[in-house]
């Protein structure tokens, strides 16, 4: 009912449109050509566990990223740039719907043992894109639900290949042997095949179904979700870029990531289809520590995965629009991953889900590096409904929690076999202002009181909100996830 509602509003919008352009011509003398703008096509690419530090342009050395170097020379590379929770799941769903996940009920990892997903109703960036005459596909990891109902072919998408959960849910992953079956690879609705030995192909795979939509689709506009299982682990690399890099096994696997951003920006070149497209690139979180010599690296930031500190929630963000957007352009300001889908309805003219979402359109953003974010602040989340942090302008500012870290004293193993954690208790509240301390060292707090004051204003609302577990409050505007029928 909602979805028939919003399809209602954009047509009516779109048809008045149309007899906007139809009355242009009627208007027009034969010797003049009517310009009929065009929608731009859209290529969102996310990787998973991809460390802050893992691409050129952000300070790797021992990887080659030419192409995600090339497209951030081209576009705009954000320096701040943050993922509503520092884990899977939870980090999927507020991207695709704007609106922070707990405020939606997905919390943490799904697996093959959950029954639940991402509610249907629950408007998705495919979902307000297709009214507007969108192809739109999904190829990678899913991580929203493998049950029929949650697909992405229930979730606004018209095509889907790849595995509904993270590529480490499988038997032969060595911390997870004997608890989860085959990984299964879906089409659409359907399993077509289980892996149970080999992921080599998954990023090659991947890249070449998306190629070949975007050559089936060039004519007209397109949405593509490119979801990357790696470099999660386990990792698997093809033998086109084994051996490669200068940073062992993981090195490679970023190294094929960026092969497959330049076989896109290529096959768009091909096609002139580069300066009406839109290419964002970003990860879901960042690296996963104890992997060590298997994680990557969230360099200056402080820890990594499964952590609200900034090395586990700051990404890398290329974002490209040729012609439109700035060139080379780095913004240091805040933005984050709830703020794609509304910015994407802004450029596009796509109405908005009718469901309150938590993003605003960060267009300005793309033009002016002194330009901010239009919020007011950005919550931190994790653990399923803790409310961990507040990120307002140039300060963070943390509130009591438990947190994991890295136990002292470890060697670095380089067989996919993790390290242990420990958890540590922060007692007190804690502010860091992020641009004079990246690495988050130095707690400021005593130092500027009307700082704090500012964001706990802020944090009061989210709370009565969304709620927070931490102080006991219980939101009042959160929804369920879909459940499925017994």
């Amino acid at each position: 009912m909602l979805k028939s509602i919003k399809f209602h509003l954009v047509m009516r919008k779109y048809l008045l449109f149309s007899v906007a352009i139809f009355l242009c011509f009627a208007c027009s003398t034969p010797e003049k050509t009517v310009e009929i703008p065009s929608l731009p096509n859209i290529v969102l690419i996310f990787t998973d566990d991809q460390g802050y530090h893992d691409v050129g342009v952000y300070g790797a050395s021992d990887i080659a990223t030419p192409h995600l170097d090339q497209l951030a020379s081209e576009g705009v590379q954000f320096t701040n740039f943050y993922v509503a929770q520092a884990v899977c799941s939870a980090s999927r769903a507020a991207l695709l719907t704007g609106a922070y996940s707990n405020r939606l009920g997905i919390h943490g990892a799904l697996d093959h043992m959950s029954r639940h997903g991402l509610h249907p109703e629950e408007a998705t960036i495919a979902d307000i894109l297709k009214p507007l005459g969108y192809a739109t596909a999904m190829f990678g990891k899913w991580h929203l639900g493998h049950h029929r109902e949650f697909l992405p072919t229930n979730q606004g998408f018209d095509e889907y290949l790849g595995i509904p959960y993270s590529n480490d849910m499988w038997p032969n992953h060595p911390q997870t042997k004997d608890y989860y079956p085959p990984l299964p690879l879906y089409q659409n609705d359907k399993i077509v095949d289980t892996i149970w030995n080999d992921q080599s192909m998954f990023t090659t795979l991947f890249t070449e179904k998306s190629v070949d939509f975007i050559k089936r689709n060039k004519d007209k506009p397109f949405f593509l979700y490119l979801a990357h299982p790696m470099p999660h682990v386990p990792l698997f690399v093809s033998d086109k870029f084994k051996g490669k890099s200068n940073r062992g096994l993981y090195g490679d696997v970023i190294m094929e990531i960026d092969w497959s951003v330049g076989q896109i920006m290529e096959t768009l070149k091909q096609h002139d289809l580069e300066e009406n497209t839109i290419v964002i690139f970003l990860s879901d979180n960042g690296p996963w520590l104890s992997y060590s010599g298997h994680s990557g690296s969230a360099y200056p930031l402080r820890e990594g995965k499964g952590t609200s500190w900034d090395g586990g929630v700051k990404v890398p963000a290329i974002m490209r629009w040729k012609g439109t957007w700035a060139s080379g352009l780095v913004q240091p300001n805040p933005a984050m991953s709830i703020d794609i889908l509304p910015t994407l309805a802004y450029l596009t003219g796509a109405a908005l889900p009718v469901k309150k979402i938590d993003g605003q359109s960060i267009h300005e953003m793309m033009q002016d590096a002194s330009a901010e974010s239009p919020q007011e602040g950005y919550a931190i989340y994790y653990n399923r409904n803790e409310l961990q942090a507040v990120v307002m302008g140039e300060w963070k500012l943390y509130f009591p929690h438990r947190y994991r870290s890295l136990a002292p004293g470890q060697q670095p193993r380089h067989d996919g076999i993790p390290l242990d954690y420990i958890m540590i208790g922060m007692e007190e509240m804690e502010l860091y202002h992020i641009p004079s301390d990246p690495s988050e060292m130095k707690n400021v707090i005593s130092e500027h009181l009307e700082v704090v004051e500012s964001i706990l204003q802020f944090a009061a609302k989210v709370r009565e909100d969304i709620g927070d577990e931490l102080t006991g409050i219980k939101g009042q505007n959160v929804r369920l996830p879909g459940q499925i029928s017994e």
